[in-house]
């Protein structure tokens, strides 16, 4: 049953990821381009995923990309092109999706966990160069919610000890760090097309891009698995090809990019403003730019204090607000990780940041009156729970806003 301050206020829908409205409009597009990979015969790899390619190394400012099955395997191959393998350490956050670890594990070699920063959820470079070893090989910086890593002392840090690094940037394709375009930082950048990410297809994709010659080669004869020439093998690859249906699509949405990357920018900044007119940011963590570059805004992750996360998580719930965790456990704490022998507090950052972080609705075309909502219920959760204060209707979630008709259109 819901509880009794949910049950006295309407229902108040608010989704946490609503991919229709960006796609629904560009139906028509996607539906010819489909037909079109279905006249030409070709399914696997062919002209659709190397125009892919181009546009995308052209777009993440590397003169090559490599496209793939997935983000997971994008990860996969720059290890096995770097022939990372038993006995090689690769330095990893510990607080970002599982594939950043998997792809070094699967390959017998040791992730060595590093902490964040707090304010970005980054990878912190001062833990990282505690963390390097003469068997360290590799650094794999995470983007993390769309902001970019602070990148420059960690390529300082591999100059100086002869390390690769790989940029994991799944969720923040078209961020910046100082001008320069996230995935032409490193050796090698790795893209997911997951579609709940900034430019996601319509199933998994992923992409490489490096800016080597060589590389390039090698991870393009590593994905059909490290076939070259025809079905004769010097390596043991894997088979991530990209199908042409999933290029096909992200051709079409990849016109659009820009204009949803803005409107995600937009809402983070009303989100921000909106909290603080209210006076929130007492009570809640708001997320923050920590580096000279430009934020994609894949998410907007806030912290809730004083172990009252899980709480308003159920009450927004409760209200019909979508809301997410990521993540829940560093990964240093995962079950198949225990053979390491990390304790959960060994980084302290990283374990309070997983019980307190609260990911909020943002994606294209979120409306004003939708934000509101979900700041009006968190004032009202927070109002609830306090004993010392309550937070009233802030005045501007007493005016009636509809949403402009900007935000239903796209903007061209």
């Amino acid at each position: 049953m819901e509880s009794t301050e949910a049950s006295s206020h309407p229902r108040r829908m608010v989704p946490f990821l609503d991919l229709g409205r960006a796609q629904a409009p560009l139906r028509d597009e996607i539906v010819a381009a489909l037909a079109r990979v279905v006249d030409s015969g070709v399914f696997v790899l062919g002209p659709e995923v190397e125009t892919l390619e181009q546009a995308l190394a052209e777009y993440c400012h590397c003169r090559y990309a490599i496209a793939c099955a997935s983000g997971s395997d994008a990860l996969l191959l720059a290890m096995m092109a770097l022939n990372i393998g038993p006995g090689d350490e690769v330095i990893v956050p510990s607080f970002t999706f599982f594939a950043t670890a998997s792809a070094v594990a699967r390959l017998g070699a040791k992730p060595v966990f590093a902490d964040i920063d707090p304010r970005s959820y980054n990878i912190s470079p001062e833990h990282v160069a505690r963390l390097i070893r003469k068997n360290t090989k590799a650094i794999i910086p995470v983007h993390l919610f769309g902001q970019a890593a602070d990148m420059t002392p960690i390529l300082e840090l591999a100059e100086r000890f002869g390390i690769t690094v790989v940029e994991d940037a799944a969720q923040s394709i078209g961020a910046e760090y100082r001008g320069k375009r996230v995935g032409s930082l490193g050796r090698i950048g790795c893209l997911s097309f997951y579609p709940t990410k900034n430019l996601g297809g319509m199933g998994d994709g992923g992409m490489l891009t490096t800016n080597d010659g060589q590389l390039s080669d090698q991870l393009r004869i590593l994905r059909v698995h490290g076939m070259h020439p025809r079905y004769y093998h010097h390596k043991i690859g894997i088979n991530s090809r990209m199908d042409a249906f999933q290029a096909a699509v992200l051709l079409v949405k990849f016109r659009h990019l820009e204009d949803w990357v803005a409107c995600r920018q937009e809402i983070a900044q009303r989100y921000t403003a909106l909290f603080l007119e209210a006076g929130l940011e007492r009570h809640i963590v708001l997320p923050e730019r920590t580096v000279e570059g430009r934020h994609v805004w894949n998410q907007y992750v806030v912290r809730v204090r004083n172990g009252q996360r899980d709480a308003l998580r159920k009450y927004l719930q409760e209200q019909g607000i979508g809301t997410e965790i990521y993540y829940p456990l560093g990964l240093h704490e995962q079950e198949c990780f225990q053979f390491l022998g990390y304790a959960p507090t060994d980084l302290p950052e990283t374990f309070l940041a997983s019980r307190e972080v609260l990911a909020l609705p943002i994606f294209p075309y979120l409306t004003e009156e939708e934000q509101r909502t979900v700041v009006r219920a968190i004032a009202e959760f927070l109002g609830a729970q306090s004993h010392t204060f309550r937070i009233g209707p802030p005045k501007f979630l007493e005016r009636t806003s509809q949403p402009t008709t900007e935000t239903h259109v796209e903007r061209r």
